[in-house]
């Protein structure tokens, strides 16, 4: 989301970029560096150095990126000369996890998604780091929902965010334009975005006012970001067991809205069955309005189905009851010693959390012509109160894409409540691509029956837990 298809687990960043989905084939490579040591392959380096073996470097196919990170590990170790960074290629492999954490093949710094930290902590496969970042430069600074999602019912910190997305109303501007609609306005609720959506489809021309997802377990995925803009819930947990909770009058609006719109209204297309880059080839040809996305979907409309920056704003989710977030952090190897996990610490806030090394980012990414200006990294939205505030000054001074197209989602970021995605989410997303298959598929769909039967298959998942 970033970051792999959604079918091999959750990994909402995977769909809402193809620009990451590159990183899918990292995550069963063999670990790539100076050493083949796991986490618990001692403490010391030569020269009684702490030695710590961390993943996430990128591929070789990926020059850029590895470069910077390279470059950053010599840094940190210039910097702090009692620490030895060993980095390896690849990312944790749900598959190969246990195993490797079992064997003491596992890194001491792993790589994980917002999804999988709950099982980690509770299964205690990640170290508590609680006392090794009470004093860690800007702690305060980070965002306290994103440190949540690293956290056990006692508040207890096994992990660190470093990078997050929410999703938003990606729309063009273009479109909005030739319909007569103000750009600088786009629609704050459902209703808004249906009355758009006809007005963009009256174009004519195959043009579609609005789309969405509905295969592959993106419709749910969809779905659920849908819901969640409403107000609603996929799921509840009451004494540690969770159940269903999207058969209700969210679940149904977001579902008759979508029928409402292509069978009533005729503004979403005939073509229909579609996923992450239908659509987004439909906005990079100028036939496609809106629809729900994370902002990493302009840069790869941009690069690779020919669209142009300009023409594409992102708004906050419709009617912004709560958005879906997902992210990426950090977790620490529960065999490592001390010693490691104060490096551990240590690595990942001058890595990741140092608005410092933000502003160092900008500049490398310009220099490389990459985007800065979108709201994702190398300016991630993980900061709040002054250090937000100047990381999106920083973001503006040095912008090459037109940094006003994103601003009502920024401006409104802080306010919308985040939730992240719900327990064993790729199976419940593959029960709701029926519903949204056949909303928008067949004109006599039974919206009531559908949830009801998404409802039953969902609580069968959650009751095998």
């Amino acid at each position: 989301m970033s970051s792999t298809s959604p079918s091999t687990r959750s990994r909402s960043l995977a769909l809402a970029s193809a620009a990451v989905l590159s990183l899918t084939a990292l995550a069963g490579l063999t670990a790539c560096g100076t050493s083949s040591d796991g986490g618990d392959g001692g403490d010391s380096a030569p020269g009684g150095k702490v030695k710590l073996a961390v993943n996430g470097r990128p591929p070789t196919t990926q020059a850029f990126e590895r470069e910077l990170f390279d470059k950053h590990v010599r840094q940190f170790e210039q910097a702090n000369p009692d620490i030895d960074i060993v980095p390896h290629e690849g990312f944790m492999d749900p598959k190969t996890f246990n195993a490797k954490l079992a064997g003491g093949k596992l890194e001491d710094v792993f790589y994980v998604y917002f999804t999988d930290t709950r099982g980690l902590i509770a299964k205690k496969q990640a170290a508590d780091i609680t006392d090794y970042i009470k004093d860690m430069p800007h702690r305060g600074d980070v965002q306290d929902g994103l440190m949540k999602v690293f956290q056990d019912d006692r508040a207890r910190q096994y992990g660190l965010p470093t990078a997050n997305y929410s999703m938003g109303l990606l729309y063009n501007r273009a479109l909005f334009e030739k319909a007569g609609l103000d750009p600088d306005k786009p629609p704050r609720t459902w209703a808004e975005v249906r009355a758009a959506a006809r007005r963009i489809a009256r174009l004519g021309d195959n043009t579609a006012g609005y789309a969405d997802f509905s295969k592959n377990n993106q419709g749910g995925w969809h779905f659920t970001a849908e819901l969640y803009s409403r107000g609603g819930r996929m799921a509840t947990e009451h004494d540690g067991k969770w159940k269903a909770a999207f058969n209700s009058a969210a679940g149904k609006a977001t579902l008759q809205d979508l029928h409402d719109m292509r069978w009533k209204d005729g503004s979403m297309g005939s073509k229909q069955l579609l996923q992450a880059e239908d659509v987004q080839r439909m906005m990079g040809s100028g036939k496609l309005g809106m629809y729900v996305s994370a902002a990493d979907n302009i840069t790869v409309i941009a690069k690779q189905f020919g669209g142009a920056y300009r023409d594409y704003g992102l708004a906050p989710v419709p009617d912004a009851k709560a958005t879906l977030i997902g992210g990426e952090g950090y977790m620490v190897n529960p065999k490592s010693s001390p010693k490691k996990i104060k490096a551990a610490v240590k690595w990942l806030q001058w890595k990741f959390l140092d608005p410092d090394l933000v502003e160092r980012n900008i500049k490398d990414n310009l220099e490389a012509k990459l985007p800065v200006g979108l709201p994702m990294p190398p300016t991630p939205d993980i900061w709040k109160g002054s250090v937000r505030d100047r990381v999106e000054k920083a973001k503006r001074t040095y912008a090459n894409v037109p940094v006003g197209n994103y601003q009502s989602f920024m401006d409104a970021a802080p306010r919308v409540p985040g939730l992240i995605e719900p327990p064993e989410a790729q199976q419940v997303y593959a029960a709701l691509d029926n519903a949204m298959q056949a909303v928008l598929t067949d004109k006599d769909a039974d919206i009531d029956a559908l949830l009801t039967a998404a409802e039953n298959k969902v609580d069968q998942i959650y009751s095998a837990l």
